[in-house]
């Protein structure tokens, strides 16, 4: 049993030339799973052998993002011609035909939270990198901190599939480029959000795990917390499997299971609706992951610790589940039938001739970041360097452009405040900034008493109301991202507030009230937004940090 959720960063294979220092390498053997079919190399990099030879294609996930309802800013349309819009308006999702990769790939889901989903699907990761399997990790929804337990499990990024973010045509797309870059799984693990069929507020299903689900063809294993029932579980899987025909259910990992005689009940009852169990779980099991008011606490704030949990994770489940079963499961998806997702297509390629440096804050306090963020600034033609506010004196040599995404500054004022080079740096620099939720508190005057940059004329506190959910956003002021009156989609995640609110040049309008600040070069808001669904933000940024 595992007393809270679990997440991760991105690393590779730790036994390969580029694994982490410190990271507990397992061997692995020389045939992955000896005696089954080979898996399958996707046919698009054979296609397109350039595409991941970029070395930004590795580069340090970070960042925010857009939808995918929304086409480019008319300007870009205007400069770059129909064929620049129609790329544009695509986002690099599926843009051509594409030859069929069979990749592997499945979803692990439950009928709610708190059944023990990240656990599994973490576990699952790890032991099937143990086996010596490139194993490709995501997360259905906006969340940042699964994704990092997932990076560290796999040894390579933890990606998002979120419909509300980017628009279900790029999840597919988005799923091909995760699996393939910086090399091809094996196969694509992806875990899911909420219950199954729980979407977004007020629209059915829509950004479901469910709804993922069927946009990626891939089959579903449902973890089951048994606490106190029994033949009643298979009523429930039943349920979960009928409500939505479209959705494959093709087995079940019973979690928290009392007892040998336990386990059997519950057996027999899944084999009488003719659902597979791939696992059991018992109670007696404890992995434990901290968690802090946002949910669990990031992978670079603990990363030793972080290490051991996912080490154990991936015990837990070599003992407990049949992983030969798993793989037979992810191996039984459709190929996969779309083009990969294209961060140059989606940006249109470079924005001029130069190479702006945008430096992109990272380390413990600032860890909520996309994988496709420094993509697109790349592919937009930035150099991408990271930088972390808690260590670093001084931004990045030659710095045009700085990006600043979310975190948990609260946890790290006083390591914050006592940079004060960087502080004095950040509030006097004239170059673009973009600023999400924790960057919109480390630009203010003061966090709870505690001084920060002075940037933005707001102060912020710890509030005990959490702000979280979706929303629909306007720009509301031209700024270094977004032109006013562009359609972005976000999603707010945080227990702080400001005061002021807004600014006299608010960043964003949504359910009719202003939100976020622009001022000089800045654009600074609690929305967490996604590129991949409004790649023109990273294009618009490049250019504002050219001039």
């Amino acid at each position: 049993m595992v007393t809270g959720p679990t997440r991760r960063t991105d690393q590779r294979r730790p036994d390969g030339p580029s694994a982490p220092a410190g990271h507990p390498g397992h061997p692995a053997p020389a045939v992955p799973d000896a005696g089954r079919p080979p898996f399958d190399a996707d046919p698009a990099d054979a296609a397109d052998p350039t595409d991941l030879a970029d070395p930004a294609d590795a580069a340090d996930p970070t960042g925010p993002a857009y939808p995918a309802d929304a086409a480019g800013p008319a300007d870009a349309a205007e400069r770059d011609g129909a064929a620049g819009r129609a790329a544009r308006d695509a986002g690099g999702a599926g843009a051509g035909p594409a030859a069929p990769w069979a990749l592997p790939r499945l979803v692990v889901a439950a009928p709610a939270s708190g059944h023990g989903k990240t656990t599994v699907a973490t576990g699952l990761l790890a032991a099937l990198r143990r086996r010596g399997l490139t194993v490709s990790p995501h997360k259905v929804g906006p969340d940042y901190i699964d994704p990092g337990y997932h990076a560290l499990a796999a040894g390579r990024p933890g990606r998002n599939l979120d419909p509300w973010l980017v628009g279900e045509e790029r999840i597919a797309p988005l799923l091909r480029h995760g699996a393939r870059v910086p090399t091809p799984a094996d196969i694509a693990v992806v875990e899911g959000v909420m219950g199954l069929h729980d979407g977004a507020v007020g629209r059915g299903g829509y950004a479901s795990t469910a709804h993922v689900a069927r946009l990626i063809d891939a089959p579903v294993v449902l973890v089951l917390d048994t606490t106190a029932q029994g033949r009643s579980a298979a009523a429930l899987v039943l349920g979960m499997r009928a409500f939505d025909p479209g959705v494959r259910v093709g087995g079940v990992i019973l979690n928290r299971v009392g007892s040998p005689r336990h386990e059997k009940l519950l057996r027999d009852a899944l084999a009488e609706v003719g659902v597979p169990v791939l696992g059991a779980v018992t109670r007696t099991v404890e992995v434990a992951a901290p968690a802090r008011h946002l949910g669990l606490v990031p992978v670079a704030e603990r990363a030793p610790e972080s290490l051991a949990v996912v080490d154990a994770l991936a015990g837990l489940v070599e003992s407990t589940v049949d992983l030969d079963a798993v793989l037979d499961l992810a191996r039984s998806a459709p190929p996969l039938t779309v083009a990969p997702w294209d961060p140059g297509l989606a940006v249109g390629g470079p924005a001029g001739a130069g190479r702006p440096v945008v430096a992109v804050a990272g380390g413990p306090a600032f860890t909520f970041s996309y994988a496709e963020t420094p993509e697109l600034l790349a592919a937009a033609g930035a150099a991408v360097v990271t930088f972390d506010p808690l260590r670093d004196p001084a931004l990045p040599a030659g710095t045009r452009a700085v990006v600043i995404g979310g975190g948990f500054p609260e946890v790290h004022a006083e390591a914050l405040a006592a940079n004060t080079a960087l502080r004095a740096e950040l509030a006097d620099f004239d170059g673009p900034i973009v600023a999400e939720c924790a960057g919109l508190l480390y630009l203010g005057k003061a966090l709870d008493g505690v001084p920060m940059c002075g940037r933005l004329p707001h102060t912020a506190r710890m509030t005990g109301r959490l702000t979280l959910g979706y929303r629909d956003a306007v720009a509301a002021t031209d700024s270094p991202v977004h032109p006013a009156g562009e359609p972005v989609r976000g999603h707010e995640f945080h227990r702080t507030a400001t005061d002021p609110g807004y600014g006299d040049r608010p960043a964003w309008r949504w359910d009719g009230s202003p939100h976020g600040f622009v001022t000089d070069r800045v654009h600074a808001s609690y929305l967490h937004t996604h590129w991949a669904g409004r790649p023109s933000a990273a294009r618009r940024l490049v250019e504002a940090a050219s001039r």
